[in-house]
């Protein structure tokens, strides 16, 4: 009789140890996959704070806005803004904010933009701002987000005459994915933008000291649950046959997305290209730290277009 309840007890602890190793084996790569295509996402508020902390955001106060939303990837609804420029144009660009900012991150680009005679449409990137939350695909989704936003612009907009993109970060590596669509667009800057993701999530953890294979297991993850490799986000192959011109600027201090992602950016395009690489300036703060140099890079690289 002590030897059954002995090994009753047995089965219990066993499966108990079983059913240990499958919330483990799932739940934790179900929770990094969580963390690097979810995470914390900031709010308008929060968002307009940090960037009026840092830079004059004054001419958004007085910029004449219009508010819309625009039907994205599988009818996920995008929350868009129009800046109209004070002066009639009939030139315009679509700024795409980094990941976990939104639209309000367009800001410290929206004031060139309107200096130089265009119009700024700005938005929230699908999951961030005052879109449904969802988790990120570092730029397929986005893409085709992107790819409808500018359908909507020339319908929306039809006497327009330029139109452009500009991107931070996951904006810029959605804006440079895009283009494997062949969008009807005139110029693409990308700012401190990834060639692919995976190498990202390797280096930042190579830098805390965490083995990088838990990047394999974070892929294991995002594959079960999202349907989505870390491995498929790859901006830079969609560049081998681009012919729309691109300005790649990357702050050379950069170690969240080293500039070598825009290097090779910069190598694989087939199209007019430059690449400026701005001394002292960290991940996303090129504009920050170098406004004036910034600022003549853009125009000097929209001046060759024409």
């Amino acid at each position: 009789m002590e030897k059954q309840t002995s090994f009753k007890w047995l089965k219990y602890v066993l499966a108990g140890i079983l059913l240990l190793f499958v919330i483990t084996a799932v739940g934790v790569p179900f929770w990094m996959a969580s963390f690097i295509m979810k995470g914390k996402r900031q709010t308008l508020e929060e968002a307009m704070a940090w960037q009026s902390e840092h830079y004059d955001t004054s001419f958004y106060d007085r910029a004449e806005k219009t508010d819309y939303t625009v039907a994205g990837f599988q009818d996920y609804e995008l929350h868009v803004q129009l800046l109209k420029n004070p002066r009639p144009t009939d030139q315009y660009v679509i700024i795409s904010h980094g990941h976990t900012d939104n639209r309000c991150g367009a800001l410290k680009y929206a004031g060139i933009y309107l200096d130089l005679g265009y119009n700024c449409i700005i938005y929230d990137l699908r999951g961030h701002g005052l879109n449904e939350r969802t988790f990120t695909t570092y730029g397929i989704r986005e893409s085709q987000d992107l790819l409808r936003l500018i359908n909507d612009t020339k319908t929306r907009y039809p006497g327009l005459t330029r139109l452009g993109l500009h991107g931070e970060s996951l904006g810029a590596a959605t804006s440079i994915t895009v283009l494997k669509e062949k969008p009807d667009i005139d110029f693409v800057v990308a700012d401190c933008g990834f060639a692919d993701i995976e190498s990202v999530l390797r280096g930042g953890y190579k830098s805390a000291h965490i083995p990088d294979f838990f990047v394999d297991i974070a892929d294991f993850g995002a594959r079960m649950r999202y349907h989505y490799s870390f491995k498929e986000m790859r901006p830079v192959d969609a560049l081998d046959d681009n012919h729309i011109p691109i300005l790649f600027i990357h702050g050379e201090d950069d170690d969240f997305i080293p500039p070598r992602h825009s290097r090779e950016m910069y190598e694989r395009t087939a199209g007019e290209k430059d690449l400026k690489l701005i001394p002292g300036a960290g991940h996303a703060e090129s504009v920050l730290t170098e406004p004036e140099d910034y600022r003549r890079y853009v125009k000097e690289f929209l001046d060759t277009l024409n």
